[in-house]
C-alpha cells in the first residue's frame, strides 16, 4: 500500500516501521559498507565540486586521495551518480572518524558554518530511498541488516521512519508537503 502526497508516493513501510539511528551501536557503518557511494542528484555534483576545497582539511588522507584520483563524484557500475569511495568500494571518501564513530565531513563543515549544504539528500534521508520517475517520486524504506539496532531503538521509542526523518523530508519536499503527509497518516 502507498499513499500519495502531491507527486510523491510513500510506501506504507515508511509510515509504519520504526527507526532511530543509534550511532553508539552501529558506529556509522552505513558510510563504510555497501557496493558504491551515496547516491547523488545532478545538482549535488556541482555543490560537491564547490565545497571540496572548503572541507578538504576535515578529510583523512585516504579520502583526499580517492577524491583527487576519482573526482568529487563518480558514476558507478549502474550508471548512477555517487560519492567516490576509498579503494573503489570501501568507505565514502567524505567520511571522518571521531572516537570510533564514522561521521560525515560535509555535515561537520555544515555544523561549523564552513559550508551551507548539510550533506547529500540520500544520506540525510536514509533509510528512505527515492526512486524517481518523470511524473513522481516513490519513497521506499530500505531494510539493511546493519541497521538492526536502529530498528530496535525505533521500536523502543515508537518512532516511525517518517517521523524520525521529518527534517530531511522537509528539506527535500517542504514543510507544507510534510504537514500533508502527517494529515494523510492521521486519516489512515
Amino acid at each position: 500500500m502507498m499513499i500519495e502526497v502531491e507527486q510523491v508516493l510513500v510506501h506504507e513501510d515508511v509510515l509504519k516501521e520504526n527507526f532511530v539511528c543509534n550511532l553508539s551501536k552501529c558506529k556509522g557503518i552505513c558510510c563504510v559498507e555497501g557496493d558504491s557511494g551515496a547516491p547523488l542528484d545532478q545538482e549535488e555534483t556541482v555543490i560537491l565540486a564547490e565545497i571540496y576545497p572548503k572541507i578538504k582539511h576535515l578529510l583523512n588522507e585516504k579520502g583526499i586521495r580517492a577524491i583527487e584520483e576519482q573526482g568529487t563524484y563518480v558514476v558507478d557500475e549502474d550508471g548512477d551518480l555517487t560519492t567516490p569511495c576509498v579503494d573503489k568500494n570501501k568507505e565514502c571518501a567524505y567520511v571522518l572518524f571521531e572516537n570510533g564513530i564514522t561521521k560525515c565531513a560535509i555535515e561537520k563543515a555544515y555544523e561549523e558554518g564552513i559550508v551551507d549544504w548539510q550533506k547529500p539528500i540520500s544520506c540525510h534521508l536514509y533509510p528512505i530511498r527515492i526512486t524517481k520517475y518523470p511524473e513522481f517520486d516513490v519513497l521506499n524504506y530500505d531494510r539493511w541488516h546493519i541497521c538492526h539496532d536502529a530498528c530496535t531503538f525505533g521500536r523502543e521509542l515508537k518512532i516511525p521512519v517518517y517521523s524520525f526523518l521529518k527534517g530531511p523530508l522537509i528539506r527535500k519536499y517542504g514543510e507544507e508537503w510534510y504537514k500533508e503527509l502527517e494529515s494523510s497518516v492521521a486519516a489512515m
